[in-house]
């Protein structure tokens, strides 16, 4: 079960990109506000696509890509985003816009502020 921004979904990737929320390559909901995605996960997605910022309670088994800033649980893959990255433990690498704030991070981290792990 994936909630975004309140409403539930069930599916593996997920994906908003202009406001349309589209999980295993189906559209699913009409417009969602142009505001920070919080996403709540219970079980596992595997992958997740934004054009905006994203708030992930929960894990994503895969890659995330948003371009805006990234907060997170746990990520199993990398972490792309256009913004800052706020995450509890990335088992891949981190490229990142803005800071890097994480636990643990496996990988590289490329980033363009400041970097705390």
């Amino acid at each position: 079960m994936i909630t975004i921004n309140g409403k539930n979904y069930e599916g593996d990737n997920v994906t908003v990109i202009n406001g349309q929320v589209i999980v295993d390559g189906k559209q699913v909901s009409g417009e969602v506000p142009d505001t920070v995605l919080t996403i709540k996960v219970d079980g596992i997605i595997k992958e997740l696509h934004s054009d905006r910022s994203v708030r992930v309670y929960g894990k994503v088994e895969g890659d995330v890509h948003a371009k805006g800033s990234v907060n997170c649980d746990e990520v199993g893959g990398n972490v792309h985003a256009g913004g800052s990255v706020n995450c509890n433990d990335v088992n891949g690498s981190v490229s990142s816009g803005g800071s890097v704030n994480a636990d643990n991070i496996a990988g590289s981290v490329t980033a363009g502020g400041s970097v705390r792990v």
